[in-house]
Order: structure tokens, then sequence, then C-alpha cells
């Protein structure tokens, strides 16, 4: 409607054209022009606000909908909230359980260690007068492991301890002895050089397992540690601690070990008791 009014001014501008100086008309052709520009801005404004409540009005339905949405999930919370209180309480009861379990954990770990440092220190007190290179006392994972080089222990390829060796497995069966709630696992580990023979040790397979157990049958024959806590096997060539390149790393490979540790049944019943729920 003002278009069509400033298009009538212009119309009656034109026809006063012949009534007034050159100096009016003059002016008023520019405000003309000047009303036709505005006109334009003034439409483009227009279509950006239809534009901008569009939008207004897409976003309100979609907040709309998600209001409805929350409230759904809000109603089902609060006819639910009865069970889940129970269920939070009794989260709660298991996490406290857990946690107490957890703390009974560690303080017999605490205990296991040490334990195990006072029995290396004992160990490595005993047997100060035998060479560092035959025997390796050390704390390793929770356990007390004994490492004996075979030069002490046996003739090469053989299995049958030496009478010399026995003073230093009679130290240590002291101290087992001593340790009476421990378990005893005795290894024997090879070198990787082939041992091929008719009668027995075949292979190292029969060579590792066979030291393993003549030291367990000195420990309790000879010194009366009770069979029931030895357990005794062979490693073969599979265990390397070094390279097996080189005649030294060989050497170090050719040993058995003697590991002593908690009970092995033991240990699982304390990993069997579950947190008691309350």
């Amino acid at each position: 409607m003002k278009i069509l009014k400033i298009f009538a001014v212009g119309a009656i501008a034109l026809t006063l054209t012949s009534c007034v100086s050159k100096k009016q008309y003059d002016a008023l052709n520019l405000n003309y022009k000047q009303c036709i520009e505005n006109a334009g801005e003034r439409q483009r404004q227009i279509q950006d606000l239809q534009a901008t409540n569009a939008g207004l009005t897409s976003e309100n339905n979609l907040l709309r909908d998600q209001n409805g949405a929350l409230k759904s999930s809000l109603d089902a919370c609060l006819s639910n909230a009865g069970k889940g209180s129970a269920n939070i309480d009794k989260l709660i009861g298991e996490i406290n359980a857990s946690n107490s379990y957890i703390k009974r954990l560690i303080s017999t770990n605490s205990k296991n260690d040490s334990l195990n440092l006072a029995l290396s220190n004992k160990l490595k007190r005993s047997l100060d007068n035998v060479a560092d290179a035959d025997v390796d006392v050390k704390v390793l994972k929770g356990v007390v492991m004994i490492s004996l080089s075979d030069k002490m222990l046996y003739k090469t390829g053989d299995y049958n301890i030496l009478p010399a060796a026995q003073e230093v497995l009679g130290k240590v069966a002291k101290v087992i002895n001593d340790y009476d709630t421990y378990s005893v696992l005795i290894e024997g580990n090879t070198d990787n050089v082939p041992l091929a023979s008719a009668n027995l040790p075949k292979d190292n397979w029969d060579l590792s397992a066979l030291r393993a157990t003549s030291v367990a049958k000195i420990l309790q024959t000879q010194f009366g540690v009770n069979p029931n806590r030895i357990t005794a096997g062979g490693r073969s060539e599979y265990n390397p601690k070094t390279t097996n390149a080189s005649v030294s790393g060989r050497a170090e490979n050719r040993r058995t070990e003697i590991i002593i540790m908690p009970k092995l049944d033991e240990f699982m019943k304390l990993m069997d008791i579950a947190p008691v729920k309350k």
C-alpha cells in the first residue's frame, strides 16, 4: 500500500513538473528515488524477519517435543523410585563388601612380602660361604627363588647329585623346614645343546626332569623336607635366562631352581573368597 502511494506521489510530481521550477523538480525527483530505495530495503527486512520467524517456530516445536519426552522419562523414574532406591542400596552394599575384600588382600600380600624378604635374607646368610656364581637368591614376583648352577650339583649330562653339593642343599633344607607353611617347587633347566642317548636321560626333557627329582629326593630323604610340600618338574631348554649363543650363556641356562612360596591351595582359597554381601 505504501509503495502504491509512493508511485502516486511520483505521478503527481510528474504532472506538476510544468508548474514548478527546475530546482524544485530535481529535489522532488531525488526524494522519489530515495523513497523507492527505502521501500526495497524494507521489503528485504520483511523477508528476513519472516525467515527468522519460521526458524524460531521450528525450534519451538522441537523444544516442545523434547520437553514431552523428558516429562515422560521423569514420570517413569518417579514411578520406579522405590525399586531404584532398593537397587542403589544393594549396589552400595556390594561396593562396601568389595572394599573390605580388597583391604584383606592388600594386608595378606603385605604380610607375604615381609615373610619372603625375611626368608630370603636368612637363606643369603646361611649360604654366604658359597660362590656367588653357583648360587643366586632372589625375591621375585612374590616368591623366593634359589638358582643353583649345574656344575655345583651334577657331572656333565648326569643327574646324580655330587657329594659336595649336599652341604648347600642341607642349608637350603634347614630354611625350608623353618618355613613349614611354604610350598617348594623344584625346576630343572638345560641349555639347547641336543642330548641323544639310548639310555636315560635320552634328551633335555629327561635330563631337566631327572635333575629336579634328584634334588627333591635329597631334600626328602636326607634333610627331612615333607614330600607333600614338594613339586618337581623339568623345563628342558625352553626357559632360558640368557642367550645360548655363548659358553657362559649356556652355563647360566643349565641350572636348577628351588622356588619357595606360600602354599598354592591356601593362595587359591584366598582368591576364592567372595566379598561378603550386606
